[in-house]
């Protein structure tokens, strides 16, 4: 099976895709497969680059990469691909709709304002108190995202987090300790913790601060029952498929969903893989895995 690694992409998040799509190519078994590097640099790219590949795994990310939008042309060009489908890509690609599931279905999430143009009522937005985070709405690894304390910190946030998409949100800032779920078919992976000395998991702290730990955690029985749960339910809800990593905060014994990643980072020390490895997986099963679960 002629596998195309997709990477690079249109977004902000072009970097990383690089770093995960090498590393795919790196460590996808030649044996099985034959492995072609597909850089996208352009939406049109992939019509050309794409035809003649039987699969194509998705490590693109961001915009124009787990949005709903190349799975939509993959099918259109009748060529499988990795990870979950198109509505279920964009809707987790929105925050603000997937959160309006979540909270539907009765999962804790963070109280959110959204604003799609500049023209908005500061008054209205400082009921939710700060401090408060400002984010693209469809953003990734953070980019564009900011903790913000007083009125010009919120108004110079939602200047910079439009340059990033056209729509923002701006939610209630919740203190306390980050987790990730991986699920891999609808099996909860080992759960992570993420300690950082920056303000928060930011993209720096995310791909370039080594002082940032992600580690597996034995958590108290009943908070761990709740968190799976949690990570269980959100499979379910939004019909995922292959894999996904859900990401959890703990605020005052609470457990709160802050959202999904249906195109995970896929660098060797990325949560997902981190976590595989955690359940005695080494990273190039953990890919075939997902090439496998996505076929089906």
């Amino acid at each position: 099976m002629k596998v195309g690694v997709l990477m690079g992409g249109v977004s902000s998040e072009r970097e990383i895709s690089m770093m995960s799509g090498k590393e795919i190519v790196e460590n996808l078994d030649i044996n099985k497969y034959e492995v072609v590097p597909i850089v996208i640099d352009s939406k049109i790219d992939i019509f050309e680059k794409a035809k003649d590949i039987d699969f194509a795994f998705i490590a693109l990310h961001g915009a124009f990469g787990e949005d709903g939008t190349v799975q939509s042309i993959l099918e259109t060009m009748k060529i499988l691909y990795s990870g979950c489908d198109v509505l279920t890509s964009a809707i987790c690609m929105s925050k603000k709709q997937a959160k309006r599931i979540m909270k539907n279905q009765g999962l804790n999430v963070a109280q959110d304002i959204s604003l799609k143009n500049k023209d908005f009522s500061i008054n209205n937005i400082e009921k939710i108190k700060y401090p408060m985070v400002v984010k693209p709405n469809s953003g990734g690894s953070s980019v564009g995202t900011f903790i913000v304390r007083d009125r010009i910190e919120l108004i110079n946030a939602i200047d910079e987090a439009f340059k990033y998409d056209k729509e923002v949100l701006i939610e209630q800032y919740l203190k306390g300790e980050e987790y990730t779920i991986p699920i891999l078919n609808g099996e909860l992976m080992p759960i992570l913790q993420i300690k950082t000395k920056e303000t928060f998991f930011d993209y720096k702290a995310k791909y370039f601060d080594d002082k940032t730990e992600e580690v597996v955690i034995k958590l108290p029985k009943e908070l761990e029952e709740q968190m799976e749960s949690i990570a269980s339910k959100c499979w379910d809800i939004f019909d995922c498929k292959s894999y996904v990593r859900v990401d959890i905060i703990v605020s005052d014994g609470i457990a709160y969903v802050l959202e999904l990643n249906t195109a995970p980072g896929m660098t060797k020390t990325s949560l997902f893989p981190r976590s595989a490895k955690a359940a005695d997986m080494e990273y190039s099963e953990l890919l075939n895995k997902i090439i496998e679960y996505s076929l089906i």
